[in-house]
This record gives C-alpha cells, structure tokens and sequence, in this order.
C-alpha cells in the first residue's frame, strides 16, 4: 500500500491507496481543492463548512453527470413502467371492488332465498 500526502483547504493529509494510484489520489484531491477555492471565493469560511459546501458542489456535479448519461429511451421506460404500474393498481382496486360487490349481492340472494 502506498502512501499520499495531499493538501486540502490549507491542512495536509497523507491518504492511503493502491501501489500506483498515487497520482489518482492526487488528481481527485486537486479537484476537491478546487471546489474548496470555488466556495472560498463566495465568500465562505470555516473549515467545516467550506469542506460540506464543495462536497455538496461535487455531489451535485455527480448526479447531473449521471442524470445525463440516462439514454433518453431509459427515461421513457422508467416513466411508462411507472405509468403502467399506477395503472394496474387502479385496475386491482377496481376489481377488489367489484369482488365486494358480488359477494354482497350473492349475499342478499342467499338470504333472499
């Protein structure tokens, strides 16, 4: 296992990884330095809450990057799965209604006769 010294928000860590990803680590701490200065230049401060906020900027990147990686036929199956299940479900209520009415007029005949 190796070991890197990365500098993050003025403090420097050493991070465990792999032999051979050091550079990885590297570049992935150099990307979270540079949403640390993002946030600094807003006019934060605060060690803990200049690191939550370029997280929440790095989360944020993520899921735009795999919202757009969705194929546009993907996203119109999810919505017609969803659009069927809410179907169906009228569908089982409608039947579990009419069940209980059959069982209540079967019951009516039944005493009727």
């Amino acid at each position: 296992m190796a070991l890197v010294s990365v500098l993050i928000n003025g403090h420097s860590y050493t991070v465990g990884c792999e032999n051979g990803q050091e550079r990885h680590v590297q570049a992935m701490a150099h990307q979270v330095e540079h949403r640390v200065q993002r946030v600094r230049s807003l006019g934060f401060s605060g060690d803990a809450r200049v690191l939550v906020l370029a997280a929440l900027l790095m989360a944020d990147e993520i899921q735009d990057l795999s919202n757009s990686r969705i194929p546009e036929t993907t996203a119109q199956a999810v919505q017609d799965v969803e659009r069927l299940r809410a179907e169906r479900a009228m569908q089982d209520s409608r039947l579990l209604d009419l069940a209980e009415r059959a069982e209540a007029l079967a019951a009516e005949l039944e005493q009727a006769t």
